[in-house]
Protein backbone atom coordinates (compact mmCIF):
# COMPACT_ATOMS: atom_id res chain seq x y z
CA UNK A 1 0.00 0.00 0.00
CA UNK A 2 1.36 3.43 -0.47
CA UNK A 3 0.40 6.85 1.25
CA UNK A 4 -0.53 10.09 -0.60
CA UNK A 5 2.40 11.93 0.61
CA UNK A 6 1.41 15.56 1.64
CA UNK A 7 3.67 18.78 2.67
CA UNK A 8 2.71 18.32 6.06
CA UNK A 9 3.88 14.93 6.05
CA UNK A 10 6.89 15.84 4.39
CA UNK A 11 7.50 18.48 7.05
CA UNK A 12 6.72 15.74 9.92
CA UNK A 13 9.16 13.36 8.90
CA UNK A 14 11.81 15.91 8.02
CA UNK A 15 11.14 17.46 11.54
CA UNK A 16 11.40 13.84 13.38
CA UNK A 17 14.78 12.83 11.59
CA UNK A 18 16.59 16.26 12.70
CA UNK A 19 15.73 15.37 16.33
CA UNK A 20 17.35 12.39 15.45
CA UNK A 21 20.12 12.97 12.96
CA UNK A 22 23.26 13.12 14.94
CA UNK A 23 22.47 10.21 17.42
CA UNK A 24 23.37 6.60 17.04
CA UNK A 25 21.02 3.82 16.70
CA UNK A 26 18.04 6.63 15.22
CA UNK A 27 16.37 4.74 12.97
CA UNK A 28 14.22 2.60 15.51
CA UNK A 29 13.15 6.16 17.17
CA UNK A 30 12.77 7.71 13.63
CA UNK A 31 10.75 5.07 12.54
CA UNK A 32 8.56 5.03 15.87
CA UNK A 33 7.79 8.32 15.34
CA UNK A 34 6.83 8.36 11.95
CA UNK A 35 4.75 4.96 12.25
CA UNK A 36 2.90 7.37 14.55
CA UNK A 37 2.12 9.48 11.96
CA UNK A 38 0.40 7.50 9.59
CA UNK A 39 -0.42 4.49 11.59
CA UNK A 40 1.68 2.03 9.65
CA UNK A 41 4.92 2.14 7.45
CA UNK A 42 4.35 1.53 3.72
CA UNK A 43 7.15 1.31 1.05
CA UNK A 44 6.81 4.73 0.08
CA UNK A 45 7.27 5.92 3.54
CA UNK A 46 10.59 3.51 4.22
CA UNK A 47 11.46 5.47 1.42
CA UNK A 48 11.56 8.40 2.44
CA UNK A 49 13.09 7.86 5.52
CA UNK A 50 15.89 6.22 4.07
CA UNK A 51 16.54 8.78 1.66
CA UNK A 52 16.74 11.67 4.31
CA UNK A 53 18.74 9.47 6.44
CA UNK A 54 21.16 8.23 3.87
CA UNK A 55 21.27 4.65 4.38
CA UNK A 56 19.97 1.58 2.34
CA UNK A 57 16.35 1.52 1.81
CA UNK A 58 16.73 -2.46 2.34
CA UNK A 59 18.47 -1.32 5.84
CA UNK A 60 15.11 0.06 6.89
CA UNK A 61 12.92 -2.47 5.19
CA UNK A 62 14.94 -5.21 7.45
CA UNK A 63 14.30 -3.59 10.48
CA UNK A 64 10.28 -2.22 9.98
CA UNK A 65 9.90 -6.22 8.92
CA UNK A 66 12.11 -7.99 12.12
CA UNK A 67 10.48 -6.06 14.71
CA UNK A 68 6.48 -6.36 15.53
CA UNK A 69 6.20 -2.90 16.37
CA UNK A 70 6.42 -2.11 13.01
CA UNK A 71 3.55 -2.33 10.68
CA UNK A 72 3.82 -2.01 6.81
CA UNK A 73 -0.49 -2.36 6.40
CA UNK A 74 -2.38 -0.43 8.09
CA UNK A 75 -3.83 -1.74 11.31
CA UNK A 76 -6.77 -1.91 13.71
CA UNK A 77 -7.27 0.64 15.83
CA UNK A 78 -6.66 -1.89 18.66
CA UNK A 79 -3.74 -4.72 18.50
CA UNK A 80 -4.44 -8.22 19.85
CA UNK A 81 -1.29 -9.36 20.07
CA UNK A 82 -1.18 -13.30 21.14
CA UNK A 83 1.83 -14.62 22.77
CA UNK A 84 2.73 -18.38 21.27
CA UNK A 85 5.68 -18.36 23.04
CA UNK A 86 6.06 -22.79 24.13
CA UNK A 87 4.40 -21.66 27.68
CA UNK A 88 1.68 -20.20 26.14
CA UNK A 89 1.32 -22.63 23.62
CA UNK A 90 1.55 -25.48 25.64
CA UNK A 91 -1.49 -23.79 28.15
CA UNK A 92 -3.79 -22.75 25.62
CA UNK A 93 -3.03 -20.41 23.53
CA UNK A 94 -4.25 -21.85 20.34
CA UNK A 95 -7.44 -22.59 21.93
CA UNK A 96 -7.76 -18.63 22.57
CA UNK A 97 -6.76 -17.94 19.08
CA UNK A 98 -9.37 -19.86 17.22
CA UNK A 99 -11.81 -17.86 19.86
CA UNK A 100 -10.83 -14.46 18.93
CA UNK A 101 -10.67 -15.56 14.99
CA UNK A 102 -14.15 -17.29 15.41
CA UNK A 103 -15.59 -14.33 17.00
CA UNK A 104 -13.67 -11.66 15.18
CA UNK A 105 -13.75 -13.44 11.74
CA UNK A 106 -10.24 -12.81 10.99
CA UNK A 107 -6.88 -14.55 10.61
CA UNK A 108 -3.58 -13.97 12.03
CA UNK A 109 -2.28 -10.64 10.49
CA UNK A 110 -5.97 -9.77 9.75
CA UNK A 111 -7.73 -6.92 10.06
CA UNK A 112 -11.86 -6.71 10.99
CA UNK A 113 -13.94 -5.27 8.23
CA UNK A 114 -14.74 -2.20 10.48
CA UNK A 115 -11.34 -1.68 11.08
CA UNK A 116 -11.86 -2.25 15.18
CA UNK A 117 -8.96 -5.05 15.45
CA UNK A 118 -5.78 -6.56 14.52
CA UNK A 119 -4.80 -10.02 14.97
CA UNK A 120 -1.12 -10.75 14.99
CA UNK A 121 0.62 -13.39 17.51
CA UNK A 122 4.17 -12.64 19.22
CA UNK A 123 7.12 -15.22 20.06
CA UNK A 124 7.87 -15.45 23.94
CA UNK A 125 7.12 -11.91 25.59
CA UNK A 126 8.58 -13.10 28.75
CA UNK A 127 5.59 -13.30 30.76
CA UNK A 128 5.41 -17.30 31.18
CA UNK A 129 4.09 -17.12 34.35
CA UNK A 130 0.77 -15.70 32.99
CA UNK A 131 0.40 -17.74 30.33
CA UNK A 132 -1.29 -17.82 27.78
CA UNK A 133 -0.72 -13.90 27.20
CA UNK A 134 -2.26 -11.42 25.45
CA UNK A 135 -2.54 -7.82 24.76
CA UNK A 136 -4.96 -5.27 23.14
CA UNK A 137 -3.53 -2.00 22.44
CA UNK A 138 -2.00 -1.38 25.84
CA UNK A 139 -3.99 -3.58 28.02
CA UNK A 140 -2.52 -6.76 29.56
CA UNK A 141 -4.62 -10.06 30.22
CA UNK A 142 -2.89 -13.04 31.28
CA UNK A 143 -3.75 -16.78 31.88
CA UNK A 144 -6.52 -16.21 29.30
CA UNK A 145 -8.68 -18.93 28.53
CA UNK A 146 -11.09 -19.80 25.26
CA UNK A 147 -14.02 -18.81 27.60
CA UNK A 148 -11.87 -15.50 28.37
CA UNK A 149 -12.12 -13.95 25.16
CA UNK A 150 -15.91 -12.74 24.25
CA UNK A 151 -15.86 -10.85 27.46
CA UNK A 152 -12.75 -9.72 26.82
CA UNK A 153 -13.56 -8.22 23.20
CA UNK A 154 -16.70 -6.76 24.46
CA UNK A 155 -14.85 -4.14 26.32
CA UNK A 156 -13.43 -2.33 22.86
CA UNK A 157 -16.55 -2.48 20.97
Amino acid sequence: MIIEMTAEHNEKIKSIIEEYKNQKGSLIPVLHEVQDIFGYLPKNVQKIVAEKLNIPVAEVYGVVTFYSLFHTEPSGKYIIELCMGTACYVKGAVDVQDEIEHILNIKINETTEDGLFTLKFSRCVGACSLAPFVTVGEDVYGRVKQEDVQKILAKYH
